[in-house]
């Protein structure tokens, strides 16, 4: 097992985009872990460094090389697993966040988030937060101190080949724009693979977020995490897993996404219904009264066109 290093320069990102053509910017292992560096946010976007908020010279760097726009999360990678191929399950295990910045930024967007009606005006409304790293605590302009849980929105495999590009606004299939604040240090998500060598791609870092995002924008920060990718080859012709879901030390997570809210719904259940078949001996109908009785399911994210739900079940109830 290597170590590796992955820094966010022009080279290594991309703006707003997932295509299983993309080639590569690193190449490892299964079993390796990486360290991947993420930047955020567009020249516009940042911070009066006369208020002690400093940006990063590779964010300078990124913004100076004027790289082609699709939507404005900053993503780095592709990163390929060596010998992924279609079909296969790639395990990724977030093994620690650390904070890149001493700031962050939360918007309101015009006609856009959760209320777009409630909040029309010509002009974005933009705070930059100052961070506190050692504390872990963003002070908010009103002056409220909110404790941080730092997670990445993008995590996500390259999508089907026949998808061609597409932008990481959506969370689809290959995951993506999942904005799930339960998939901090510790979580382990599990991606289909849909394009040789998976093409894991990670970005949008998030200091702190509630379930919802209902602004458009959590507080959009730097972030670089330790990430450990796990390749399961398919065995047969089925593949392993067609949908993403995650876990913690604590719970199954299955995940729904979908323009319409009820059916992220549906497919939350009946991606924990697989779960729990999967891990017992338990029937289909016993595993949905189950997931009646017992999981919790979330609305993770209304503002990405494609809605998010997600479910949480215990691990213990299936030990």
């Amino acid at each position: 097992m290597t170590r590796h290093m992955l820094h966010a320069t022009p080279e290594t990102v991309s703006w707003g985009r997932f295509s299983a053509a993309m080639p590569p910017v690193l190449q490892v292992e299964s079993g390796d872990t990486v360290v991947v560096e993420c930047l955020t946010g567009g020249a516009e976007l940042m911070p009066d460094e006369r208020s002690g908020m400093i940006v990063p010279e590779g964010l300078r760097a990124i913004h100076a090389a004027d790289l082609p726009f699709r939507w404005g999360h900053l993503l780095t990678g592709p990163i390929a697993i060596a010998g992924a191929e279609p079909g296969d399950m790639l395990e990724v295990r977030v093994d620690a966040i650390e904070l890149g910045a001493n700031w962050g930024f939360n918007a309101i967007e015009p006609f856009d988030g959760t209320l777009p009606d409630d909040f029309i005006m010509p002009e974005r409304v933009l705070d930059h937060i100052p961070i506190d790293r050692e504390r872990r605590v963003a002070t908010l302009p009103w002056g409220t101190d909110l404790p941080l849980a730092p997670f990445f929105g993008v995590m996500g495999v390259a999508p089907p080949p026949d998808y061609g590009e597409i932008s990481s606004r959506e969370p689809r299939l290959h995951g993506g724009n999942l904005d799930n604040k339960d998939l901090g240090a510790g979580a382990t998500i599990f991606f289909p693979v849909w394009a040789e060598g998976g093409l894991f791609t990670v970005g949008d870092g998030h200091a702190v977020q509630g379930h919802g995002e209902v602004c458009v924008t959590a507080l959009e920060t730097c972030l670089t995490g330790t990430f450990t990718f796990v390749l399961h080859k398919r065995q047969g012709r089925e593949p392993l897993i067609s949908y993403p879901r995650a876990e913690t030390t604590t719970h199954f997570i299955s995940m729904g996404m979908h323009s319409d809210l009820d059916e992220a719904m549906r497919r939350a259940v009946r991606e924990m219904i697989g779960i729990v078949t999967a891990r017992t001996n338990l029937s289909r109908e016993q595993a949905y009264q189950l997931c009646s009785l017992a999981a919790d399911f979330h609305v993770t994210q209304s503002v990405n066109v494609e809605k998010g739900v997600h479910g949480m079940l215990a691990r213990s109830l299936l030990a």
